[in-house]
């Protein structure tokens, strides 16, 4: 590979700030995919750069996509078919809170330390991460309905 490339089609893309949202952290992502060498690749090295670059847009009001805070849901059936959530993120050192009840849970709520089956009467998870006392994960809204269509049949 002599280069990369990375394309953001606008024909969807309204303005400025949208644009800027699809490109950040992208364009840091292609970056290092292209001019690190593999030996020099490391996720963590690269997450703690791209945080220093968070910093920067934040200053220059440069609208980018935090969704690697988000939590990563992935279901499956136990052995009696119930259904099971495991939560995770891309980033180290976050710690994921949720809610079955439709509240909105923040850090004092139950904190996920394993993987969770839903209450009988659930009908919606919420979740968000935190970073010590600071929520860095947007509030991601998970219908049970749509985490049963994912278990793998």
């Amino acid at each position: 590979i002599k280069g990369g490339q990375a394309n953001l089609w606008t024909e969807q893309v309204y303005n400025i700030r949208q644009a800027e949202y699809m490109t950040w952290p992208r364009g840091f992502a292609i970056a290092e995919s292209v001019w690190s060498p593999p030996e020099k690749k490391n996720w963590n090295h690269f997450f703690n750069r791209v945080e220093q670059h968070f910093k920067r847009l934040d200053i220059s009001e440069t609208k980018y996509a935090p969704s690697v805070y988000d939590p990563i849901f992935s279901v499956s059936r136990s052995a009696d078919k119930q259904l099971m959530i495991e939560l995770g993120t891309e980033v180290q050192g976050l710690d994921i809170y949720y809610s079955f009840d439709n509240s909105f849970p923040d850090r004092f709520y139950p904190k996920y330390t394993e993987k969770l089956t839903p209450p009988k009467d659930a009908t919606i998870l919420k979740v968000i991460t935190y970073r010590g006392k600071e929520a860095v994960g947007r509030m991601m809204v998970m219908p049970i309905e749509e985490l049963v269509k994912r278990v793998k049949k």
